[in-house]
């Protein structure tokens, strides 16, 4: 009884260090976080390059890492540039979207059988203005000055994987230890590498799907909030309702007319379904089987100790230690209940 007492001790004793070591070392963690998941999509899109091409085996690993590295900088440059249009033109608007949105107003007031609507100027008094943009900024400043630190280590864990590979060979003696360890650490690379890219696929599809839906109904720039959808797409629940919501309500803004304000919510919401509902449970299978609360909770928990980042990345990251612990007997029980339905795959 009291070495179960202790064992418990010293499991809570463990668990609470690693919140506060998560916590207080999250300026060093986060961009290393950011930069596994990106190095896992990497690998990926450069095994679907080297698959692609006839010949595609010949060549080496590393000359389609660094293509897709390539790929990958220029994708991010001409989206911050496009971003940047957008937002000085959502600057440009923003008059027009004022006068829209007091008419709405007006009209909401008639409708409630008020007398006089409220002033624009009190409603936004009573916001916050300057704090949200303070966040916003300070939000793209973190982003900013990360993002150079994350292109290091991604740069720095292509070139050492190998090297770091053959250490974890030199760890366990030759032998049936060896034999195991080496299948587990490549089910465990191949499982979250399947995972990063499918949902990456998933988010990309969406963000089509739905700059498809804008640019028809006639919705102000459209590429931002697709941009904006295809992220949203990587936080749970919360991302889905972000990222119906805040297009819809520019829609109502911009039109002031319920037309086109109901056309986007029913064409975001349908595409939001059939991914998240259909297509990602079909492609990920036990990869994605994590229960609703333990997402939930991972958001709340990951968002609480990293932020907004921890909220981008507490999927990827659950279901990263999930498949990590299946593959062990003494921790597969924590993947059974993280899990769904208690489907984890792996070998433990």
């Amino acid at each position: 009884m009291q070495d179960r007492a202790v064992k418990i001790a010293a499991v809570m004793f463990i668990v609470g260090g690693a919140f506060w070591g998560l916590f207080t070392a999250k300026s060093i963690l986060i961009p290393l976080a950011v930069a596994i998941v990106v190095g896992y999509l990497l690998e990926a899109m450069a095994d679907a390059l080297r698959s692609a091409l006839p010949r595609g085996q010949r060549v080496p690993r590393w000359v389609f890492l660094l293509a897709s590295l390539a790929l990958a900088a220029v994708a991010t440059l001409e989206i911050i540039n496009a971003m940047t249009i957008s937002l000085s033109s959502v600057t440009e608007a923003a008059p027009i979207y004022q006068e829209n949105i007091y008419a709405i107003i007006k009209s909401g007031a008639g409708w409630f059988g008020m007398k006089e609507a409220p002033s624009l100027d009190k409603i936004l008094a009573g916001l916050n203005v300057e704090g949200m943009v303070g966040s916003m900024a300070g939000l793209v400043a973190e982003i900013a000055g990360d993002l150079g630190l994350i292109v290091v280590y991604v740069i720095f864990m292509i070139v050492e994987r190998p090297a770091f590979e053959a250490k974890l060979k030199s760890l366990v003696p030759e032998g049936p230890g060896r034999e195991r360890s080496t299948g587990v650490m490549a089910s465990i690379n191949d499982r979250i590498r399947k995972y990063v890219l499918i949902k990456t696929f998933a988010s990309i599809l969406v963000g089509v799907l739905s700059y498809g839906v804008l640019f028809f109904v006639g919705v102000d720039f459209p590429f931002f909030w697709s941009f904006l959808i295809f992220l949203f797409n990587y936080i749970p629940t919360v991302g889905a309702l972000a990222g119906v919501g805040l297009p819809s309500l520019l829609a109502l803004v911009q039109f002031a007319s319920p037309g086109p304000f109901l056309a986007v919510v029913i064409g975001l919401v349908v595409i939001q379904f059939l991914t998240g509902n259909l297509l990602e449970p079909k492609l990920l299978g036990a990869s994605l089987n994590i229960s609703p609360l333990v997402v939930l909770l991972s958001l709340a928990v990951w968002g609480k100790l990293w932020g907004i980042t921890g909220m981008f990345l507490c999927v990827p990251l659950t279901v990263i230690l999930m498949i990590i612990f299946a593959e062990f007997p003494k921790t597969r029980p924590v993947a059974v209940m993280l899990s769904a339905d208690g489907n984890v795959g792996g070998r433990g």
